[in-house]
C-alpha cells in the first residue's frame, strides 16, 4: 500500500471540473440570450444551481470541489474574452462526414496590449467558497495562456501592439494571468487548474502540420510554452497550488486530436514548473505511459483513466492494472486518479446521463481509496 498523501493536492482522486447544466439553468440562459431575464436574474439561477453541484461533489466524496462551470458557455472563451486586449468570436459547430458534430477553434485574436483588465472570477469563486464545506478545497479552472498563441500563432497577435512577441507579449500574458491569481488568493483561493488543449493537440500530426503551415516550429513549441507558463508560475502567489489539465477535445462526447504524449513530454514534466498535471488515458488516443518517465519527484500526476465521453463504467479491476502499468514509469506515491477531462466543458454537455457522472466519480474514488488507502 503506497502512501495516501498525494502533493500539492488534497486527495489521491479529483476531477477536472464541469458538470452537465441542469434543464432549468439551460432554459435560463436562453432566456437571457432572449433578453427575457436580467443578467442578475441569470446569476441567481446558476447561484442556485452551482449549490446543488456543490452538495452532489460533496456527497459523491470528492474533496476538491468546483462550481461545475455552470457560469460559462466555454470553458476557455468566457474567461480569455474578459482579458484587456483580446477578442474572441463564438465557436462554429461543424457536421463531419460521419455525421458527428465538431466544435471548430475559435478565432482568438490579441488586438491590442494584453492586460489584466479587472478581477474575471473572483466572485465566482467567493460563491463557491461560501457553499463548501471546511474539510473541501475550492478549485477554480481557467484556461491556459497558452491559448493566446497557438490558436492563431503570430498572425493573430496585432504587430502594431506587438511588433516582436518576446518579451513583451509573453511578459504581458503572464503579468495579467498573475494580477488574476493574486487577486484570487486574496480572496481565499489556494487551487487553481489551467486546462490546456494546444500542448495535447502538438501530440497529434495533423495539428503539427497545421502548427508549421502557420510558421511556427511543433518542435520547439512546447519548450517555449514551458518557458511561457513558467512566467505565470515564478509570479503566483505562495501557497497556491497550481496545475494543468491536458485535452485533446471534450465537445459533446467526441475529440479533436490524438497522440502519444512524447512529443511533448519533457517540456511538459520537466521544463514546466507546475505544482501537478491531469494527463488524459482514457482510451488508445493517449498512447501507452512510458512519457511518465520524465515526472520529476515533488510533483503530482493524476491519470485520467475514467471516460466522460460514455456511460459505460470501467471495471475497478482495470483501472488498478493501468495504474500498475504507469508505475512502471513514475512512481506511484506521486500519482492519483480522476475521469479524463469534464463532463461538459461546453455548456452543450457530452452524451451522458447525470447519474454517470456519480456513477465515475464513485468509482474513482473507491479505486483510489483501495489502491492507495485514501481515507
Amino acid at each position: 500500500m503506497s502512501p495516501s498523501h498525494l502533493p500539492h493536492l488534497p486527495a489521491r482522486y479529483d476531477h477536472v471540473g464541469s458538470f452537465l447544466r441542469p434543464p432549468y439553468l439551460l432554459e435560463a440562459r436562453q432566456e437571457r440570450a432572449n433578453g427575457t431575464i436580467t443578467a442578475a436574474q441569470l446569476r441567481e439561477v446558476e447561484d442556485r444551481a452551482i449549490a446543488e453541484v456543490v452538495h452532489f461533489q460533496q456527497d459523491v466524496g470528492l474533496r476538491s470541489i468546483t462550481d461545475g462551470e455552470y457560469r460559462r458557455t466555454y470553458f476557455h472563451i468566457d474567461f480569455l474574452a474578459q482579458l484587456g486586449g483580446v477578442k474572441t468570436d463564438v465557436p462554429v459547430t461543424v457536421i463531419r462526414p460521419d455525421g458527428s458534430e465538431e466544435l471548430a477553434p475559435p478565432v482568438i485574436r490579441v488586438s491590442d496590449r494584453v492586460r489584466h483588465a479587472g478581477a474575471i472570477q473572483v466572485n465566482d469563486f467567493r460563491y463557491l467558497a461560501s457553499q463548501i464545506g471546511s474539510d473541501c478545497t475550492a478549485k477554480v479552472c481557467i484556461p491556459s495562456p497558452t491559448m493566446l498563441h497557438f490558436r492563431g500563432g503570430r498572425a493573430g497577435i496585432s504587430a502594431h501592439a506587438y511588433p516582436v512577441l518576446e518579451p513583451e507579449f509573453y511578459d504581458d500574458v503572464a503579468r495579467a494571468y498573475a494580477e488574476e491569481l493574486a487577486a484570487l488568493h486574496a480572496a481565499g483561493c489556494r487551487y487553481v487548474q489551467m486546462d490546456d488543449t494546444n500542448l495535447a493537440y502538438l501530440c497529434d500530426e495533423r495539428m503539427r502540420e497545421a502548427a508549421r503551415q502557420r510558421g511556427d516550429d511543433p518542435l520547439e513549441l512546447p519548450h517555449r510554452y514551458a518557458q511561457f507558463i513558467n512566467r505565470v508560475v515564478a509570479l503566483k502567489p505562495p501557497g497556491m497550488t497550481l496545475a494543468m489539465h491536458l485535452c485533446r477535445g471534450n465537445f459533446k462526447s467526441t475529440h479533436a486530436a490524438s497522440g502519444n504524449y512524447e512529443p511533448v513530454a519533457e517540456a511538459l514534466l520537466q521544463e514546466m514548473d507546475i505544482d501537478a498535471y491531469f494527463l488524459e488515458y482514457d482510451d488508445d488516443r493517449s498512447g501507452d505511459f512510458r512519457p511518465l518517465r520524465y515526472l520529476p519527484k515533488g510533483k503530482a500526476l493524476v491519470l485520467g483513466l475514467v471516460t466522460t465521453k460514455f456511460g459505460e463504467l470501467e471495471s475497478k479491476d482495470h483501472l488498478k492494472r493501468r495504474i500498475e502499468e504507469a508505475a512502471r514509469f513514475a512512481p506511484i506515491e506521486q500519482l492519483g486518479l480522476s475521469p479524463q477531462c469534464g463532463f461538459s466543458s461546453t455548456v452543450h454537455g457530452n452524451r451522458i446521463a447525470w447519474e454517470d457522472q456519480r456513477a465515475k466519480l464513485q468509482l474513482v474514488i473507491d479505486t483510489a481509496r483501495e489502491v492507495w488507502g485514501d481515507h
